[in-house]
């Protein structure tokens, strides 16, 4: 535990100690925060809604408006971080993100859009092998998404598309269940689609373990890091994960709407019979100009590219990235743990506030959800007016996220000492 290590405290001496001693400590004024209407920043706590921006980001997109304007279609090869190849620039850095191989990862199109490519790849039901199984309170895109996949092979998604549930009067899923599920439903279980971390409770599942219990039933296994990228070490070549979608407007602080990443493991990457939905982007690039009738897809993740990517939010995207390079996930990690530690410790003494995230830091990331028994609405309400800003999901739940890159103990501390206004 935590507090093995370090023995928090209720003060805010104590979180200025903590700030004085963090290395991290000088990225935090590389963001831009919101700020109330007398000047003074927000605590904000909502980075895994949309994270903050980047002051570097502006230089970064405004070069590329300025080489749009010098050089028009020449930018193309002639701008100071030539169009053609742009997305390349972000390969190594989304690779080390997310602990894969280079030739694993692609920046492209947003997290739905590649969760669909993903599946017309990788969903492949037989008469006997046809299930999906998603966990019960999945984010609702992943929902609709498999419900329509399964429809678009003619399959009644009530009988194609299971669940991983929590046991009665528990809210997050036990690993021994989710393993016996896999065991029990392996002869028709074709496809999981899991939220790496899941959206409304925090919990981060033993990802290892699942592919493996999935393998040996030849199911595939795909991932919705939209949680986990930029919040969890993650390591998914080593994983064997099949495949990852993820969104880089949360925890990746790419702006609202950012462009996606998706990983395919190479054991995939030159399965070429594979069904996929083509477009000239993912096409061999020696030949790709010269505009050939029949598609030759490159290999790896490269070659589920449909269409040239929008450059500006590639460049917003690669100023969040430089930082996140230059941080390491490992050490983010580490104050991450640290911070949700000392949210957790200051909590649980506020009796109107449950944490339904686990209590396990290897079982979560950066976000505490906390269930609130009167008037969640109200509250979050309330928290804005006193310079906090969290959000919060149906039915009662506030969500709230330190992110290690730039919010500090102090941060924690204030939200504290604000929420045990209202809840006591």
């Amino acid at each position: 535990m935590l507090t093995d290590v370090i023995k928090f405290e209720n003060s805010e001496a104590f979180a200025q100690t903590m700030d004085r001693d963090d290395p991290l400590s000088a990225y935090r004024s590389k963001f831009s925060f919101p700020k109330k209407a007398n000047g003074e920043p927000y605590i904000y706590l909502a980075g895994n809604s949309l994270g903050l921006m980047p002051k570097i980001t502006k230089d970064y997109v405004n070069a590329e408006l300025d080489d749009w304007a010098e050089h028009g279609v020449e930018g193309h090869l002639s701008a100071r971080l030539p169009w053609l190849p742009y997305h390349e620039n972000l390969t190594g850095m989304s690779a080390r993100l997310v602990g894969a191989k280079p030739s694993e990862v692609v920046v492209m199109n947003s997290l739905t859009v590649n969760l669909h490519l993903m599946m017309v790849s990788f969903y492949k039901p037989t008469k006997t092998k046809f299930k999906i199984f998603i966990e019960s309170n999945a984010f609702p895109s992943d929902q609709y998404a498999v419900k329509s996949q399964a429809k678009f092979h003619s399959l009644d998604p009530n009988i194609a598309i299971g669940e991983f549930r929590p046991r009665t009067g528990e809210l997050t899923l036990r690993t021994e269940d989710i393993l016996e599920t896999i065991a029990r439903e392996g002869q028709s279980l074709c496809l999981i689609v899991l939220g790496q971390v899941n959206y409304l409770t925090g919990q981060a599942f033993d990802i290892p373990a699942i592919v493996e219990a999935a393998h040996k039933v030849n199911c595939v296994v795909g991932l919705n890091l939209a949680h986990g990228a930029g919040n969890l070490v993650l390591k998914l070549h080593d994983w064997n994960v099949d495949f990852a979608v993820w969104c880089s407007y949360k925890y990746l602080n790419a702006g609202p709407g950012g462009i996606a990443g998706t990983f395919v493991h190479e054991c995939h990457g030159k399965s070429f019979d594979l069904p996929r939905f083509a477009g000239w982007w993912g096409h061999n690039k020696k030949t790709r100009f010269a505009m050939p009738v029949e598609f030759d897809p490159l290999a790896g993740g490269e070659g589920w590219q449909l269409s040239n990517p929008p450059i500006l939010q590639l460049a917003a995207l690669r100023a969040s990235m430089e930082i996140f390079d230059q941080a390491t996930m490992p050490a983010l990690r580490k104050k991450g743990d640290l911070l949700t530690g000392y949210l957790e410790f200051l909590l649980e003494p506020m009796k109107g506030v449950s944490i339904i995230t686990p209590p396990d830091i290897t079982a979560r990331g950066n976000q505490l959800s906390l269930k609130i028994k009167d008037n969640p609405k109200q509250l979050l309400e309330k928290l804005k007016q006193d310079g906090v800003i969290g959000d919060f999901r149906e039915p009662d739940i506030i969500r709230v996220a330190p992110a290690p890159l730039y919010n500090n103990f102090q941060d924690v501390y204030r939200f504290c000492q604000v929420i045990s206004k209202y809840v006591r």
